[in-house]
């Protein structure tokens, strides 16, 4: 309903330029009685306005995430903390919030690395951002605790491990993956819980409510926010937001 009032008030544009709180009640009665049997008689021009409408928010809604996207820009790119790959010196930068227990960020992680790959100018960075539970919780210390003991190759075959990782990430299925990527085990959980994991999740859990983020995965793409997988799919989107930027 709400959508159709507004519809509505768009269609009739020009006719609210006359000033309608000085219209007689009869005067309204007749008014209102012409604009619906108008758009009973053209009920396309209803659609034609809800198309405006949502074209207009969605614009809107892309200005808002790059105002974020720029407002939050350091914590974004030069945290200091988060894993960075591809190329350091690429022309664009991908951000993607992850969590290891999600099923579409476990679908689509092949499609990244690829376009990472293939592409050869993106650098990638990616921030633990766990909100499915204690599993969730457990896979992203463990992959921070890794690249803080054994840095990024060995955080990456982690992330590699957890997101392949189908059955519950208890500890000592952790452990397991730290002994298969060379790792101590126990050195690995010991530092799971340390202050300076709980502080890099904390960061990151700040920036996602700064940023108005709910979901896994969520993708920053130079100065563009994309919540959640593009329908077109990452590559597509990755070259037009390219084509847009020049």
């Amino acid at each position: 309903m709400k959508r159709l009032i507004a519809a509505l008030l768009l269609t009739a544009t020009p006719a609210l330029s006359l000033d309608l709180s000085a219209m007689s009640d009869s005067e309204k009665t007749a008014f209102g009685k012409a604009v619906r049997e108008y758009l009973m008689a053209n009920p396309e021009v209803l659609i034609e306005s809800i198309n405006v409408l949502e074209e207009r928010r969605a614009a809107e809604t892309v200005q808002n995430d790059q105002q974020l996207v720029a407002a939050n820009k350091d914590a974004l790119f030069n945290d200091g903390h988060s894993w960075v790959g591809g190329n350091p010196e690429g022309d664009l930068t991908i951000v993607e919030f992850i969590d290891y227990r999600c099923g579409v960020c476990r679908r689509f992680n092949e499609e990244v690395h690829d376009l990472v790959e293939n592409d050869g100018n993106i650098r990638l960075i990616l921030k633990e951002f766990p909100i499915l539970g204690q599993d969730s919780d457990a896979s992203a210390r463990f992959a921070v605790a890794v690249k803080q003991i054994g840095g990024d190759e060995a955080y990456m075959k982690a992330h590699d491990e957890l997101i392949a990782l189908r059955s519950p990430a208890t500890i000592e299925a952790l452990k397991k993956i730290a002994d298969k990527i060379g790792m101590d085990a126990d050195e690995v959980v010991n530092t799971m819980n340390t202050d300076s994991i709980n502080d890099i999740l904390r960061q990151n859990r700040q920036l996602a409510e700064r940023m108005a983020i709910m979901g896994t995965p969520t993708f920053v793409v130079g100065d563009e926010l994309l919540r959640g997988v593009p329908q077109a799919g990452l590559t597509s989107t990755v070259a037009e937001i390219r084509a847009r930027n020049g």
